[in-house]
């Protein structure tokens, strides 16, 4: 089976982990994070990350539905090997990619807060306008075994905790961000996509590794 059992705690745990491994890294969205935080306070990053993370749970859900379309065949033992090691793969090359890539420096901002509202949907329209994310969730979803159809129940709450762990990721950066103040510089931000660049290249070669020799 895809996965041994089902159990909804179980989802939501494996969400919260892709939701936060999805927001996580630094790109345009978090760099405006980071920019709207200290121009506009605590409130108004933490609204651009939550737009954000209702693209990501958008695209979620898309990538989840295609492939419960095709769940017979990727329920096969077979398949289900070469995809947790394909998934393990893509990670990898996810994880490089983070490590390796520079974020773009932060525009500078026009001075006007605007709403909480309008904060959140520009954080949407940029994350909703990569759908190359679908990769990522396609890696994810294969390598944590996260799809279950015919269990509408849990699935909706392993959607429910990829949302939340977005969300609390957003909080955390901004909570972090405005206790460090000035002190988060753009080399502060190439660290982080270093360090989360190496722990997931690092997850993936070990759950590579568990796939092939267990």
């Amino acid at each position: 089976m895809w996965i041994e059992s089902v159990n909804a705690l179980d989802l939501a745990v494996r969400g919260m982990a892709v939701g936060i491994v999805a927001s996580a890294p630094m790109g345009p969205v978090g760099v405006l994070t980071v920019q709207r935080t200290f121009n506009k306070g605590r409130w108004y990053g933490f609204a651009t990350g939550c737009g954000a993370a209702v693209s990501d749970l958008i695209y979620a859900v898309a990538t989840g539905l295609g492939m419960s379309l095709v769940m017979d065949f990727i329920e096969r033992p077979t398949t289900v090997f070469y995809l947790k090691i394909l998934g393990s793969i893509l990670l990898f090359l996810f994880g490089a990619y983070t490590y390796y890539t520079k974020p773009a420096e932060p525009h500078k901002s026009s001075g006007k807060r605007g709403t909480l509202w309008h904060n959140a949907f520009t954080g949407f329209a940029i994350t909703v306008s990569n759908p190359l994310i679908v990769f990522l969730f396609l890696a994810l979803f294969a390598r944590v075994g996260f799809v279950v159809p015919n269990h509408p129940v849990e699935q909706l709450v392993g959607y429910a905790g990829v949302l939340c762990g977005a969300i609390v990721w957003w909080l955390i950066l901004t909570t972090a961000l405005n206790k460090l103040g000035s002190r988060f510089e753009m080399n502060t931000i190439s660290l982080l996509n270093r360090l989360l660049g190496l722990l997931v290249m690092v997850a993936s070669t070990v759950g590579l590794f568990y796939t092939l020799f267990r």
